[in-house]
């Protein structure tokens, strides 16, 4: 029998979509929230004096971005339950693994938008009292900052896509949704259709509002100038 495209399954699977949606966004935002931090402390450990501190935040990254995140979801998930006997949530579990991996890649971005300042404005920090944490309070973060946005937006679309990963340990976002849907109505090339509609939809969204961000924030600074 010829396949037959049916427009109306898509449009009936969008909303049943809508709690893999949810889910999807949960692990993304919370996910990004605690791997921005654990990042910014990662950069800022590499940039640190101490040879020791620097090394372990490289062994961190080195090993984070080394290993696939479908990997590191199922050690966290099956591995490490065997070896100390305690079960982690799907749910949590998957906000874990996008903090650790996301982490990772922040922890570059931090310490690259770091590093472009010109070292002569640390100098000058320094020169009028600041001490080395002021300085970078109050004279290099703020600029490093407004760098950082279009990588970290990049790396927001990344993380969201990477959710999809998140299936294997049985964690409810959209691609699974959608899985399930399709296990009842055998109907794949729509249900993933709408499903490509809807991450496609989200990236976009979080595309064009980084754009507008960095568009703000740019004409703030030029203003300032001006």
């Amino acid at each position: 029998m010829a396949f037959q495209f049916e427009p109306s399954v898509v449009v009936d699977t969008l909303p049943m979509l809508m709690r893999g949606v949810w889910y999807t966004i949960y692990l993304t935002v919370g996910g990004l929230f605690f791997g921005f931090l654990l990042g910014v402390a990662t950069g800022l450990m590499k940039l640190a004096r101490p040879f020791f501190v620097r090394k372990l935040a490289d062994l961190y990254v080195e090993l984070i971005r080394g290993t696939p995140m479908l990997v590191q979801a199922m050690f966290l998930y099956y591995g490490v339950p065997m070896a100390v006997g305690l079960r982690i949530p799907p749910l949590i579990a998957g906000v874990i693994v996008i903090a650790i991996n996301s982490g990772a890649y922040i922890a570059e971005i931090v310490r690259g938008a770091i590093q472009s300042i010109n070292v002569g404005q640390t100098e000058a920090g320094r020169s009028i009292g600041l001490t080395r944490a002021q300085t970078m309070r109050y004279i290099i973060w703020p600029q490093a900052f407004k760098r950082m946005i279009p990588p970290l937006g990049n790396q927001f679309i990344i993380s969201l896509k990477d959710t999809s990963l998140l299936m294997v340990i049985g964690v409810g976002e959209l691609l699974r949704t959608g899985q399930e849907i399709v296990a009842v109505n055998f109907r794949a090339f729509e249900v993933y259709m709408a499903v490509a509609m809807v991450y496609l939809v989200m990236t976009m969204s979080i595309a064009k509002a980084l754009k507008i961000l960095e568009n703000r924030l740019i004409n703030k600074t030029s203003g300032k100038r001006a």
